[in-house]
């Protein structure tokens, strides 16, 4: 008996090994394991207000760095009155008079002249955010379901992506991809409670929530406060948008639908086109009746043994049998790689290897699975850009790099003992590890 409790112990331990000790004791984690009489937690605030709590969620936001909200507060000016800020917000959030600031809101480019909307909090809120977050990530955590990779503990990118390899070599090729269309700017504040009702039962937390998602968005001179959505940027958001989006992993789970979801970009793989047929009529219904909507243009069905018919995930497409690099992702690498490798930057080359190695390995590592042709063909554009540069401080006629005589005179060697990063001997040396 005792060793049974011991070994229930260590899985337990183990299971929750990445939540915050000063939160998480090892009662309320033997309740999380055990549940909780009516399956709803009570009496949360005060774990979200205490001072070691406050003291860690600092601590998290200060690693993360980032730029300051509308009251310009920097992390590092934060950091040098720290503990006065931190006693402000413990009395403030004990006393329920802690009021969040507005958000402001910038505009990231994206692909295609395209622009994501970002949110960006005050330090002050992403502290408290940060705080609510380790207090309620386990109770919702308990639920999630192992289909759901995106921001979440000990799951990630690449154990998505390996999931979908394994059901596609196991005959499950007949694939929605579907897009929901600004999911974050979509969410419904209501459900969305309603959603977490089911778990908590502090009202004054649950009123805390709510005040996160009526924050006021300021952008430029204007003003406005959200009757829907929550921010991309804010701490509690992923979380958020797992908890919202749960109750469609549990309905395709229990339908039997192998679904595979970061966040909100999810591909459903069937064995059959009428099995991908009703799972997409399910998830199109899920989304009428949780106010979103699928982007008509950015979801479909197909074969993707077939070409033309492939789907794409966290930066692959898969299509015919192989895995490739999005045309996105690509171009994304390239922009990279052109302004780092501008002819007239008057540096030495080797400080411009320096620059590009970082990216290039980083690039590597994560779409090290792609076709061998990818690598090919961005080390040869690396080697097009270099010589390029050379030739500028040589005051030699402008070029590309891609003369004959520009080879003869900087070959693969030259930029090899150099020290530059190349992915066809890395992808070589991959394969022979396999």
């Amino acid at each position: 008996m005792l060793e049974t409790t011991r070994q229930d112990t260590e899985t337990s331990a183990l299971e929750w090994g990445w939540v915050e000790a000063c939160v998480w004791n090892e009662r309320m984690l033997a309740a999380l394991d055990n549940g909780v009489k009516g399956g709803k937690w009570f009496s949360l605030i005060d774990k979200v207000y205490a001072k070691t709590t406050l003291r860690t969620a600092w601590e998290t936001v200060r690693k993360n760095r980032g730029a300051a909200g509308v009251d310009q507060i920097t992390i590092e000016r934060f950091d040098n009155q720290s503990q006065r800020y931190l006693d402000e917000l413990h009395e403030q959030l004990k006393t329920g008079n802690y009021h969040p600031h507005p958000v402001r809101r910038v505009e990231i480019p994206k692909a295609e002249g395209k622009r994501r909307p970002l949110g960006i909090p005050v330090v002050k809120d992403r502290v408290v955010q940060a705080a609510a977050k380790k207090v309620i990530e386990p109770i919702f955590e308990k639920d999630f379901l192992p289909v759901s990779y995106g921001f979440r503990p000990g799951k990630g990118c690449k154990d998505a992506l390996r999931e979908v390899d394994e059901l596609i070599q196991s005959g499950y090729v007949y694939v929605v991809d579907a897009d929901i269309r600004s999911y974050f700017d979509s969410i419904s504040h209501d459900m969305l409670m309603r959603k977490m009702e089911k778990r908590i039962s502090d009202e004054k937390l649950l009123r805390l929530i709510g005040a996160f998602l009526k924050q006021d968005i300021f952008n430029g001179l204007e003003q406005w406060t959200p009757t829907k959505g929550t921010p991309q940027g804010a701490v509690l958001s992923p979380l958020l948008a797992n908890i919202y989006l749960h109750d469609l992993d549990v309905l395709l789970t229990e339908h039997g639908f192998n679904m595979v979801r970061y966040a909100d970009d999810f591909v459903v793989l069937c064995e059959s086109h009428e099995q991908a047929t009703c799972a997409l009529e399910n998830i199109r219904s899920w989304m009428a009746a949780n106010r979103l909507e699928l982007h008509p243009d950015k979801t479909h069905l197909g074969d993707c043994r077939q070409v033309g018919q492939g789907f794409e995930f966290l930066g692959y497409r898969f299509e015919a049998g192989q895995r490739w690099v999005r045309r996105k992702s690509m171009r994304k690498l390239r922009d990279a790689i052109r302004s780092r490798t501008a002819r007239g930057r008057g540096v030495a080359i080797t400080c411009v290897i320096e620059e590009l190695n970082p990216i290039l390995r980083g690039w590597f590592e994560y779409f090290k699975h792609a076709h061998r042709y990818t690598f090919t063909n961005v080390d040869g554009f690396v080697r097009r850009r270099l010589p390029a540069i050379l030739r500028k401080q040589q005051r030699k006629r402008p070029g590309q790099g891609h003369a004959l005589s520009d080879h003869k005179r900087w070959p693969n060697a030259f930029f090899a003992t150099h020290g530059l990063f190349t992915m066809t001997q890395a992808y070589a040396r991959a394969s022979r590890s396999r």
